[in-house]
């Protein structure tokens, strides 16, 4: 695996950093706090999310005072490109992950867990195990010495995947544990079936079950007999119902029918009353013909025509000439209708129209009297600008005059002020990098202040005895004075230029105030053209609105004269209107009349036809009452008939069978539900020991089935026994060989780098316990080992582990980057050196990246690329600068 790139957003210290990471070893330089190791929590956060933060929360990786952050890392792995980003914003007072996705060659993944689970796939290892491999953090460089043995073995047992065998083992373990407690429990079972077999078995039940169908048979034997007899009383039963059923319904009948022999005689005498009122109504209606016989005689002749019009033809003549007449008047009365109604229109458009040529004439002379106002106000006007521009002419020279003794030209203040303000840049640049030297020096002093009163030299951190670095502390603040005195030059510098800037700004705007009063000045010319033209229009335009009003006026009258010529025009018109409506209103009283005798004739042609109806009705129901008649004698007929079959004794003696009848079958009921009962009880006991016989014949087939599964779980209990040691085994052997292993990279490591006298070698026992060989033989455990060799002791186990996993995967995907945060904290110069060798020859050994973050001037010329790392004292935010290690450096000079 490569990280190719890094991209940081309002990430802890840093605004905004882009930073592309190349192949050999990467050296991120600057001093203490800039932010170097922020950038290497910021790929390990992009890796792992919120499992690189140890026991912070998400809010504390947003930059103070921003809402949210942004973390892309792009990588190479297996030779495979990947892009890893995250998104976080605040949300009231916690931070909660907005986008998290893992763009892969086979798609895209997101989500926080799912991203995290495929990046521990991928690498093969979670975010522990990459701490405890590839990324030594800052103050971590001891921590594989410090830990334990048990934490130890567990640490490099995990790297090395034998954690899962140990899981393996553990779990065969449990399987073998859960096997016996199965076979156990089948076993009880086991016993358990065996004595409910026994228990059965003692009861014969073969023998009680013929015994119980036996008494069965007999008691169904007997239940027949009794539904025998019961059937013979039921059919005496049901003749006696018949002969008492055929009496009551011909009871029912007999009343039925003297209920309709009434009935018949209520419709007879109702049809005859009908029959009498329909001979009153055709009374009533030939005096109603009469009636309007009388009145067409009437009207006919107030219409001076024929009495004796049978057919009606005169009267038909009569209305068609005088609805024609009425369609002659209609369309005249349409006519005179049409003119006086335009003419009115016209009357009153021609009056609207000299009312508004009268307003025209009005607004004309009032727009021609504050056209005159206007000319008025025009003239002082232009009386008032030319006199401005004499002032404004003024106000130039005064401006100008202002870069008499000025040591610049009128038009250079943009320029001279540019430059003053760079100068001064420069100069608040230059105080805060004095000012961030005095604050290092102020704790660096104040850190050697500290180790000299627990006795330790200030530099380099080791006893004071015999050290030659004592007299740092005065050096140091010699050189924090010096650093003052700079400062104190350079705020007067830049208090001088202030003041020259301030008098550049005043210049500035006095050639800034001439541009403004000549644009003044230009204006006012070109508006005082513009309203010299503007009165001579207005003159012109007044002239002429004069000349408009009078010929308004002069239209206005003739157009009211017109009007008046026509108004009588429509007055004739009314007049003829009013003759019209007085002939057409004679013509609808004789039309009436007219169509009165129409009506009339076809009254009494519907009348007469009253007439036939009712003649006809009567005639039916006349018919309808002989037929009732014939109808209610028949009925008598069959009453007699049927009160001449009533027999009383034969009725009497049906209702004492049918009562002897009812009783035996109550009787016989009782016995049957007796004997139902004690059949029931007998097939009960039937099915409870047919019952017992087939639980029999199950338990002896589940005994047969346990005695099975007891075999089979003895034999599977034997195999998890052999598989739990398998796994142990094979654990103990995979961890001898990787001890053997990482023991012999761990010399090859520590002897290419530590390179004296002192030690002959490093062991390394089967549970990780380390042992350190001096040459005289004596065995020294790490920690008695001093500060700087413990350090470097503890890198060279961590290059051994990683070379050891490097080794075991054999041509697959690669391993991270190798990354060292600070390992130069506990060194002193001599073990900085040695440090320098161990990180070339990982490199040497095939390592594809490599980087390490420190502030040690000494690690640069071992890099092949260099990152510098600045924070900005005022704004407090670190920044990335590409830089050349003094090797890359010489060559290129050369």
């Amino acid at each position: 695996m490569r990280v190719d790139r890094i991209r940081l957003l309002n990430f802890k210290c840093y605004g905004d950093a882009d930073l592309s990471l190349e192949r050999g070893v990467t050296v991120v330089h600057g001093v203490n706090g800039s932010g170097k190791s922020t950038l290497l929590e910021g790929v390990f956060f992009a890796l792992y999310g919120s499992k690189a933060l140890d026991d912070r929360t998400l809010d504390d990786v947003i930059t103070t005072g921003e809402e949210e952050t942004e973390v892309e890392l792009w990588f190479t792995h297996d030779g495979r490109e990947y892009h890893v980003e995250r998104r976080l914003k605040l949300r009231g007072d916690r931070a909660t992950t907005t986008k998290c996705a893992l763009q892969m060659p086979t798609g895209t993944i997101e989500g926080a867990r799912d991203v995290r689970r495929e990046v521990t796939e991928l690498l093969r290892m979670d975010a522990e195990a990459f701490v405890n491999c590839a990324y030594v953090r800052q103050g971590e460089v001891n921590k594989l010495i410090h830990a334990s043995p048990s934490d130890r073995q567990d640490m490099i047992d995990d790297l090395l995947q034998l954690g899962a065998l140990e899981e393996y083992r553990e779990r065969g373990s449990e399987a073998r544990l859960g096997v016996k407690t199965v076979l156990d429990g089948q076993r009880d079972v086991l016993e358990d079936i065996r004595k409910q077999v026994e228990t059965k078995e003692e009861k014969d039940l073969h023998e009680r079950l013929n015994g119980l169908e036996s008494r069965r048979t007999d008691v169904d034997e007997e239940i027949e007999h009794y539904e025998t007899q019961r059937e013979q009383a039921r059919q005496t039963l049901d003749t006696a119902e018949d002969v008492l059923e055929r009496h009551e319904e011909t009871r029912e009948e007999i009343e039925s029918i003297e209920e309709a022999i009434d009935d018949l005689r209520s419709k007879i005498n109702e049809t005859e009353r009908k029959r009498e009122e329909a001979s009153e109504e055709i009374r009533e209606i030939r005096n109603r013909r009469e009636e309007l016989a009388t009145e067409r005689a009437d009207l006919l002749e107030a219409t001076d025509l024929e009495t004796s019009d049978p057919d009606g033809e005169a009267v038909a003549h009569r209305i068609e000439d005088l609805e024609a007449r009425d369609e002659e008047l209609r369309d005249d009365l349409e006519t005179v209708r049409v003119t006086i109604t335009e003419g009115n229109n016209e009357i009153e458009r021609l009056r609207d129209e000299a009312d508004d040529l009268e307003s025209q004439a009005d607004a004309a002379r009032e727009e021609a009297a504050d056209l005159d106002d206007r000319i008025e106000a025009d003239e002082e006007t232009i009386a008032d600008r030319e006199a401005s521009l004499d002032d404004l002419q003024t106000q130039i020279e005064a401006a100008r005059a202002t870069f008499e003794d000025a040591p610049i030209d009128f038009g250079e203040a943009d320029s001279h002020l540019e430059r003053l303000e760079e100068e001064r840049t420069e100069l608040v640049s230059e105080i805060n990098d004095v000012t961030a030297d005095i604050r290092a020096a102020e704790n660096a002093i104040a850190e050697g202040e500290r180790l000299l009163e627990e006795g330790k030299c200030p530099e380099c951190g080791q006893p004071v005895e015999d050290s030659p670095h004592v007299d740092v502390l005065d050096e140091r603040r010699t050189e924090l004075a010096d650093l003052a005195d700079r400062r104190e030059e350079l705020a007067a510098e830049r208090d001088d230029v202030a003041d020259r800037i301030d008098r550049a700004e005043a210049l500035r705007e006095a050639e800034r105030r001439v541009d403004r009063l000549e644009e003044n000045r230009q204006n006012t010319e070109q508006l005082l053209a513009e309203k010299r033209e503007t009165l001579a229009d207005r003159r012109n335009q007044r002239d002429q609105l004069r000349d408009d009003a009078a010929a308004y006026e002069s239209e206005a009258e003739e157009k009211r004269s017109t009007a008046d010529e026509r108004e009588d025009e429509v007055a004739d018109a009314r007049t003829t209107l009013g003759e019209i409506n007085t002939e057409r209103g004679e013509i609808k009283e004789a039309l009436e009349s007219l169509r009165r005798v129409s009506e009339i004739a076809d009254e009494r042609a519907s009348l007469e036809g009253e007439i036939e109806t009712l003649r006809e009705r009567r005639q039916d129901w006349e018919t309808m009452n002989d037929e009732r008649r014939e109808q209610l004698s028949a009925k008598r007929d069959r009453k007699r008939t049927l009160e001449s079959e009533f027999d009383e004794g034969r009725i009497e003696t049906a209702r004492t069978n049918k009562q002897n009848a009812e009783n035996y079958i109550d009787q016989v009921d009782e016995k049957l539900d007796d004997l139902e009962e004690k059949r029931t009880g007998l097939q009960n006991a039937i099915g409870a020991v047919e019952k017992e016989l087939e639980e029999l014949e199950r338990l002896r087939e589940r005994l047969e089935t346990v005695e099975d599964r007891c075999e089979q779980l003895e034999s599977l209990y034997d195999e998890a026994e052999t598989l739990q040691t398998t796994y142990g085994e094979l654990r103990t052997e995979l961890r001898q060989r990787n001890v053997e292993t990482l023991e012999r990279l761990l010399n090859e490591t520590f002897d290419l780098v530590y390179q004296n006298d002192s030690y002959a070698a490093i062991d390394l026992d089967g549970d990780y316990g380390l042992t350190v060989y001096q040459k005289d033989g004596e065995a020294l455990e790490p920690e008695q080992l001093s500060g700087g060799e413990r350090a470097l002791f503890n890198l060279s186990l961590r290059c051994a582990i990683y070379r050891l996993l490097a080794e075991g995967v054999e041509g697959t995907a690669p391993m991270p980057p190798l990354i060292l945060d600070e390992p130069t904290v506990f060194l002193d110069s001599g073990h900085v050196t040695q440090l320098v060798s161990l990180v070339e020859s990982m490199r040497d050994l095939g390592v594809e990246q490599i980087v390490v973050v420190s502030h040690d001037e000494e690690l640069v010329g071992a890099a092949d690329s260099l990152v510098r790392v600045e924070k900005d004292a005022t704004s407090n935010r670190s920044s990335l600068e590409r830089g050349h290690p003094p090797n890359v450096a010489l060559l290129a000079s050369e």
